[in-house]
């Protein structure tokens, strides 16, 4: 199962690099929803069954899967915009950071005091690449949901590191931290809401344009 849970988790970087490099708003938001089935589908490999794991899972899939990435589809068609056009750093400069960053998280990763169980899974490269490649979302794209979409993307490298750590967390902890994200997400669309609404634009760099009257 550990060589099948390292199959998903490299495809989940390989998700990463994908948004780095595309301008398509709802084929990130697509890829951002494979990403949160792989990870509901994740904890079910590396923990034995229970009916509190399947619940477990079924809400992971549901919110990151289905119902996170349906808001955020609704504000993109909402805002009628399609692509990511001037971001603030090029697509292929973006694509080749996140590919180094990948690269030196699995070199961080060595050097870290890891369990020996958990040495020779992909977990803890695979979430600092995630974090770092939603980090590189969020600071180099102009629309505000592309923002958000690396906000997500950063949420899922920590929860990926987070899966470590599940026999320790009580099931409010996880609870709590989901509950944190909806919150997030919610403010996130109301603000780009009005954003919309008073300047027909989701483009965040507009906002240095206002002025105290």
């Amino acid at each position: 199962m550990s060589s099948f849970a390292d199959q998903l988790l490299v495809l989940v970087m390989l998700i990463n690099l994908i948004m780095l490099g595309t301008s398509r708003l709802m084929f990130s938001i697509r890829a951002v929803a494979a990403q949160g089935v792989i990870l509901g589908i994740l904890p079910g490999l590396i923990h034995p069954f229970s009916g509190h794991l399947a619940s477990i899972t079924v809400g992971i899939i549901l919110a990151k899967g289905v119902a996170i990435p349906y808001f955020i589809g609704g504000a993109v068609r909402k805002a009628q915009i399609r692509r990511e056009v001037e971001p603030f750093i090029g697509y292929v400069p973006t694509l080749l950071l996140g590919a180094v960053f990948t690269a030196l998280s699995f070199v961080f990763a060595e050097r870290l005091p890891l369990a020996p169980e958990h040495r020779d899974l992909l977990f803890v490269p695979a979430s600092i690449a995630t974090l770092l490649c939603g980090f590189l979302i969020l600071t180099t794209r102009r629309k505000a949901i592309s923002q958000v979409i690396g906000y997500l993307v950063m949420e899922n490298g920590i929860f990926v590191f987070g899966l470590l750590l599940t026999e320790a967390m009580p099931v409010m902890v996880e609870a709590g931290a989901l509950l944190d994200l909806l919150v997030g997400i919610f403010v996130m669309g109301i603000v780009i809401n009005h954003i919309s609404r008073e300047f027909s634009s989701i483009d965040t760099s507009r906002l240095r344009a206002l002025k105290e009257e």
